[in-house]
């Protein structure tokens, strides 16, 4: 057998208990997004604070922060689900339309909820007349805490694995995970990719950014911190999807659609189609920028 990680013994739940006949529950994932909202809450009132950081002084009030906080919320939660929906189970969800609704049960796209920011964020700046430049780039800098925390609870929910391998690293997931590709007497070492993305795109691509940001001055330039946030998240999920097990809905047996969607015909998978625009686009824009 190869030299594996067990899987530690931690429970999806944070705390569950019975209300009126209802189980009430906090789980892992909903807390990484609560406390990812909150961080980013925090480093964006440091950088309000801070007028020497912005090139005309700070885009806004620190009192049109919860206003921005709600905007954001509804694009992550509405423009995740919908993401999910409409690039991962557009025929079950059409069959039952009435469980796109039921986000307790999971099933969030992290492009589909980009999507929703970027909107959110965009008429934020058009009805509260800030400017869209400053406001992207300081969002850039505070998504990534929520990142770090929600790659994290995948990985307790055990979800999202990666393919087989044989890394000392490598994790003995449980469940589906650790029969899928098991033999008899040995069951199946998997990449934790979870975590190369918790490493990649909220711990890394997050130092980086801060320090960019407040130690360079890179909020004085318009759109640099957006671009770099792009091609950052980006080119680590691009390169991520080569350990990742596509997701169940791709690889169940006779699913030869599902299958072509995830690969798109290409070679590559969904999630690294959905990324190639960000990638071209921070690189566009940071090409725009040196022009300028």
């Amino acid at each position: 057998m190869y030299a594996a990680i067990p899987f530690p013994n931690i429970a999806p739940e944070i705390f569950a208990f019975e209300l009126f006949g209802f189980t009430i529950a906090l789980r892992w994932y909903a807390m990484g997004y609560i406390v990812g909202i909150a961080l980013g809450w925090m480093i964006i009132k440091a950088a309000l604070k801070r007028p020497a950081l912005w090139r005309n002084g700070p885009p806004m009030q620190v009192s049109q922060m919860e206003d921005l906080l709600t905007y954001v919320v509804i694009g992550v939660i509405g423009g995740g689900r919908l993401g999910y929906v409409m690039f991962y189970k557009p025929g079950e969800f059409l069959a039952n339309p009435i469980d796109i609704l039921k986000i307790w049960e999971g099933g969030l796209s992290f492009h589909g909820g980009f999507i929703g920011v970027v909107l959110g964020v965009y008429l934020f700046s058009r009805r509260n007349d800030v400017p869209l430049p400053d406001l992207a780039d300081i969002i850039a800098v505070s998504a990534t805490p929520a990142i770090l925390l929600v790659r994290t609870a995948n990985f307790i929910n055990a979800e999202l694995w990666g393919r087989p391998t044989d890394v000392p690293w490598g994790v003995i997931f449980p469940g589906a995970a650790a029969q899928s590709c098991a033999t008899a007497t040995e069951p199946c070492v998997r990449h934790p990719s979870q975590l190369y993305e918790a490493g990649l795109e909220g711990l890394l691509l997050g130092a980086i950014m801060l320090v960019l940001a407040f130690r360079f001055g890179a909020l004085k330039k318009s759109w640099l911190l957006t671009a770099i946030f792009f091609m950052g998240y980006g080119i680590a999920r691009f390169l991520v999807e080569f350990v990742r097990q596509p997701d169940a809905q791709f690889v169940s047996p006779g699913n030869e659609l599902g299958l072509a969607l995830h690969y798109g015909g290409y070679g590559l998978t969904m999630g690294q189609l959905l990324t190639l625009p960000m990638i071209l686009i921070g690189l566009t824009v940071i090409l725009m920028a040196r022009r300028r």
